[in-house]
């Protein structure tokens, strides 16, 4: 399930994902994420996975698709997780998100207001 956080607004949209994500919902929340980019440009986004966040293959698929042709319009990634898998994958990212003029950075669950307020500067 993906959902909505609250904090979202203007360019920052935040989305906190439980348990495993079908092509409709991936489809659902890519249409959220252009109507932010049409309305502001640019979004920055914080992605809250829960130890349980998966994706099937169709919506894995339509997600790479749709950040391959998007990187121009997202600015700032935030994920936020409890797993040494996002911290080194975000690592990892890093440099590519530079080459292409995203800025990424991993936060714990206890410093979520710090990314809110990252995301925000």
């Amino acid at each position: 399930m993906i959902k909505e956080l609250p904090e979202s607004e203007g360019s920052v949209l935040g989305v906190k994902i439980t348990g495993k994500v079908s092509l409709e919902m991936e489809k659902e929340w890519i249409d959220k994420f252009e109507k932010v980019i049409e309305e502001h440009g640019k979004v920055n986004a914080l992605v809250f996975l829960d130890e349980h966040a998966s994706w099937g293959l169709k919506a894995g698929i339509e997600d790479l698709k749709w950040l391959l042709t998007h990187m121009k319009e997202i600015k700032k990634i935030a994920v936020v997780a409890d797993s040494h898998f996002w911290k080194w994958y975000v690592a990892l990212d890093r440099p590519f998100g530079k080459m292409v003029g995203i800025e990424e950075k991993y936060f714990e669950p206890t410093e979520i207001a710090t990314a809110w307020k990252w995301l925000k500067e």
